[in-house]
Formats: C-alpha cells, sequence, structure tokens
C-alpha cells in the first residue's frame, strides 16, 4: 500500500515518467506458432520479426488464454481470465452472445492495463481489431477510449473511428473494388475505405504519429498494435496471388503483414532514444485455422484446447532493457500466458495495481527481460468456447 501511494506521487509529480519503458504490443489474429520464419517456417519470410528475435528473446512456451479472439484478448488486456467478464468465445451478433451466455461487451469496469497506465501519467493508443465490444448488430458497445485509451482506430469489429476493408482480385477492375462489412459503418463515426491489404499499413502511419507526438510530449506511452491480415478471409495485393489456393493467400499476407509492421519497428530501432527503452511485444491470439497457418510440431488449431490452439509464439525485443547475454535467446523453459503479461507489465512500468483488484496472472519481469527462466507458479485454466464443443475438421491425429 504504501509503496503505491508512493508511486502515485511520484507519477502526479512526474518523476518516473523518463525512466519508464515505452510498451508495443503486436497482437496478431489468428496466427500459428510455427508461423514466423524464426519460429520454423520455410514457406514464407518473416524478416522484421525474425531481427526482432535476433535481438530480443523468442519464447517457446507462452500460451494464450483462449483459443478463441475475443477472450484471449479480454485476458491479455485485463490480467483476468476472460469467464469473469462472461466472454468465452468470440463476439458476434447480440442473439448469438445471449444464447451462449455471454455478455455482449467487456464491462468498461475490468482492470484495463491501457487505463492502469493512463492514470499513471502513460499516453495510451489502440489501432487495430478490437473484438472485445462492437460488432455485428451490437452497435450500443462502449467506444474503445473508455478503456483508458487516449487514442483509438479499429476496424469492423469495434467502436468508434476505424479503417474497412476493400478487396481486389487480379483481373478485377481496380475503380470498382468489393466491400465486406459495409454494415460497420454504423459502428462510430470517422471511417474510412481502403484495401484490405494496406489495412496495417494505415494502422501502422496513425501509430507513428502517435509516438512522435508521445515523445513529444516527454510521455511514455502504450501502444497496441493489433493487425488482422491472417484472419480469413485473406487479401494480399493482387500482384502477390499466385495460384490463388487458400495456403497461397495465407502465405502472401503473413510476409505483407510483416513487411508493412517492419517501418513501425525500423521507426523505433532507428531512433536510439526510443531503442533503449522500448519493449516491443509481437504474438498471435490463437492458432491458425486447419491447413492455413502452421501450429508447427503441435496438435491442434483454433477453437480447440490441443498446443496448436492456445500456445503462441512470442517475441520480445528491448536491447536497451535487457542485459546484452539476452541478445538472440531462445527460452524454451519459462511457462506463463497472456494473463501474466498485465501485472508484469506494469511492475516493469512502476505502476501500481488498481486497488481491490486480484490479477490471475503473475509477475514475471525478470523473464520477460531475459533475466531469468522461471515459470508462474499456479496452473493455467483453459476452457473450451461453448459454442466449439468439436473438434474442428483436419486437425492432425498425432
Amino acid at each position: 500500500m504504501v509503496i503505491g501511494i508512493l508511486l502515485l506521487l511520484l507519477s502526479s509529480l512526474g518523476l518516473l515518467s523518463k525512466n519508464r519503458p515505452n510498451i508495443i504490443l503486436v497482437f496478431i489474429d489468428d496466427m500459428g506458432w510455427g508461423d514466423f520464419s524464426c519460429f520454423g517456417n520455410q514457406d514464407a519470410s518473416t524478416p522484421h520479426i525474425d531481427r526482432l528475435a535476433k535481438e530480443g528473446i523468442r519464447f517457446e512456451q507462452f500460451y494464450v488464454n483462449s483459443p478463441i479472439c475475443s477472450p484471449s484478448r479480454v485476458a491479455i488486456s485485463t490480467g483476468q481470465y476472460p469467464q469473469r467478464w462472461k466472454i468465452s468465445s468470440y463476439l458476434g451478433h447480440r442473439a448469438q452472445n445471449a444464447e451462449r451466455g455471454m455478455a455482449q461487451w467487456l464491462d468498461p469496469k475490468a482492470p484495463m492495463l491501457a487505463r492502469a497506465l493512463k492514470k499513471s501519467g502513460y499516453t495510451t493508443g489502440h489501432f487495430g481489431k478490437w473484438h472485445m465490444g462492437g460488432q455485428r448488430d451490437v452497435n450500443d458497445a462502449p467506444a474503445i477510449s473508455e478503456y483508458g485509451f487516449d487514442q483509438a482506430l479499429t476496424n469492423f469489429e469495434g467502436m468508434g473511428p476505424k479503417l474497412l476493408p476493400l478487396t481486389l482480385k487480379p483481373g478485377q477492375d481496380p475503380t470498382k473494388p468489393g466491400r465486406i462489412w459495409h454494415h460497420a459503418e454504423r459502428l462510430g463515426k470517422g471511417y474510412q475505405w481502403m484495401q484490405r491489404s494496406e489495412i496495417t499499413a494505415g494502422f501502422v502511419d496513425v501509430a507513428l504519429s502517435f509516438i512522435k507526438q508521445a515523445k513529444q510530449d516527454e510521455n511514455p506511452f502504450y501502444l497496441n498494435l493489433w493487425p488482422d491480415d491472417v484472419h480469413s478471409p485473406f487479401w494480399p495485393p493482387v500482384d502477390q496471388w499466385g495460384d490463388g489456393k487458400k495456403r497461397t493467400l495465407y502465405l502472401a499476407v503473413l510476409e505483407e503483414m510483416d513487411r508493412q509492421l517492419g517501418r513501425l519497428f525500423q521507426h523505433v530501432q532507428d531512433d536510439p532514444a526510443l531503442a533503449k527503452n522500448t519493449l516491443i511485444l509481437a504474438c498471435s491470439d490463437n492458432g491458425p485455422d486447419p491447413e492455413l497457418g502452421s501450429p508447427g510440431p503441435f496438435r491442434g488449431y483454433k477453437t480447440q484446447l490441443f498446443e496448436g490452439g492456445i500456445r503462441s509464439s512470442l517475441v520480445a525485443w528491448a536491447p536497451g532493457l535487457m542485459k546484452k547475454a539476452s541478445k538472440g535467446r531462445v527460452n524454451r523453459e519459462s511457462v506463463f500466458s497472456g494473463i501474466d503479461l498485465v501485472p508484469t507489465l506494469l511492475d516493469l512500468c512502476h505502476v501500481p495495481y488498481p486497488q481491490m483488484i486480484q490479477f490471475d496472472g503473475e509477475s514475471l519481469p525478470g523473464v520477460l527481460l531475459g533475466e531469468s527462466s522461471n515459470s508462474r507458479v499456479k496452473p493455467i485454466f483453459f476452457r473450451r468456447p461453448p459454442d466449439r464443443d468439436r473438434f474442428l475438421r483436419g486437425q492432425r491425429s498425432t
């Protein structure tokens, strides 16, 4: 209690901001454990993510807390199991959510990492997929800003300003692109239509402006960059369609996503002040669709509680915060999960925990920065999505 009061006092006086790290969380939609080339993918190349791993740490036993999107995002945002907030599968239409006994959106009272950081002086931004409220016909969900974000730009599954996807196939008239999720125009003002193959670049553009402004204001920042490129349907640039098979399209959007994210990473890497004091985390929210992404050597896919559905390829880059011996390290020992990131990051940022909140996650800052190979002490619990009580076809038999 005394430490928490002291941290709040120092924060209010602006005495912590210069020593607290910036955080960038890249949370990729529906990507398999084995899809980064640094995790063994030989069919596609992800050089920008690979550089993060080469200069940071690659974790092989990191788990997300659900094999499906919305609950996984709730867990990594709150440090608590998503079932506490009645989100146990993807958020869909209003009737679907009610039938499955789910909330229509994440309660804004949830202990959001972003809100705790903002109260302590951080500038906070969310750019990319949200999917914790505001989708399909659920158009009365809270805006993303109500969860502790100073600035937000999302896609068709969130309330507020958004980038909406146009589609274009090889040979199609570029002046007559297709549209998907056109009803999402009603989910908040300020939407812009652009090619789906370029939307991650759109989020990166806004993220770069956000970072530059935070630096100018001399504020530490927390930034979500949550792309959905490798979630079906796949729409790479028209010159990258190849034979047009789904696996080919998947690999093409994976490589294009890495290329577009590379501008964000390069900006941080080339700025001495940012490189010295920024932590970049990159992983997936759950396993891939069968036969598209790769779960690596593991059995199972998205929606399944086999390893392939819940084990995520985590890369942590922070050369200015890690010891030199950690550079390029592969941590195969530490077992931890998405819920552990919230208390871990709060401790790294010297931010007190929200009062009267008990996290399900455990703080492991030494693990994240390569100072130890410990694991969380308590077991990790999982629940199968209530609407996915049968295995998907096409799963591996071994």
